[in-house]
């Protein structure tokens, strides 16, 4: 299955914004997503908390949304032909862009677990020396913002399942998934 983590391309909007204050608009978004390359979405410049945070601005921008909204679709509804099908991952999967999706999960953890997460990966792929506090700090407000925004919000759908990780391993967090989509795909 293809993978899309729907977050890293307004992440890359975010970078690019960053980058291109003068010159950004529209145009610069739909040329930047037309040529995309899923891949170029693993680059670690897209981790930092200076992006996050530009990406969690333009991420209200209706325009921009519905710009990456196409862009996630093609990618749900027509992935290469190497791939059997798509997965996508994002605050606003379920309730907005794929709201007809087979399997719909809204996957969370503590905010604390997440941190910690996050802490690590910071840590780990930018060599950054932040606090766990930082951290902490960030992620609550990145999800107030995100639960208050007007188009997508972070929410759970009826129809979603959810699965909790704070105690999970990524291993364990995947056999549940599985095992679910096993016995759906069974019935």
């Amino acid at each position: 299955l293809q993978h899309l983590d729907t977050g890293r391309i307004y992440r890359l909007i975010g970078k690019l914004k960053l980058e291109n204050s003068k010159k950004f608009n529209y145009s610069l978004i739909k040329q930047k997503i037309k040529n995309l390359n899923i891949n170029s979405l693993q680059n670690k410049n897209l981790l930092s908390d200076k992006v996050a945070v530009a990406a969690s601005i333009i991420a209200k921008d209706k325009k921009i949304r519905n710009i990456v909204k196409k862009f996630q679709k093609r990618c749900a509804y027509s992935p290469p032909l190497k791939y059997a099908g798509s997965v996508l991952d994002g605050r606003d999967i379920i309730t907005v862009q794929l709201k007809d999706a087979m399997f719909k999960f809204f996957i969370t953890a503590s905010l604390k677990e997440r941190a910690k997460r996050r802490y690590k990966e910071l840590n780990k792929n930018l060599n950054k020396k932040i606090t766990l506090n930082y951290v902490l700090k960030s992620l609550k407000n990145r999800d107030k913002s995100d639960r208050e925004r007007k188009h997508g919000p972070l929410k759970k759908t009826k129809d979603s399942i959810l699965i909790n990780t704070t105690k999970l391993s990524k291993k364990a967090c995947f056999m549940k998934i599985k095992d679910i989509m096993d016995r759906k795909l069974k019935a």
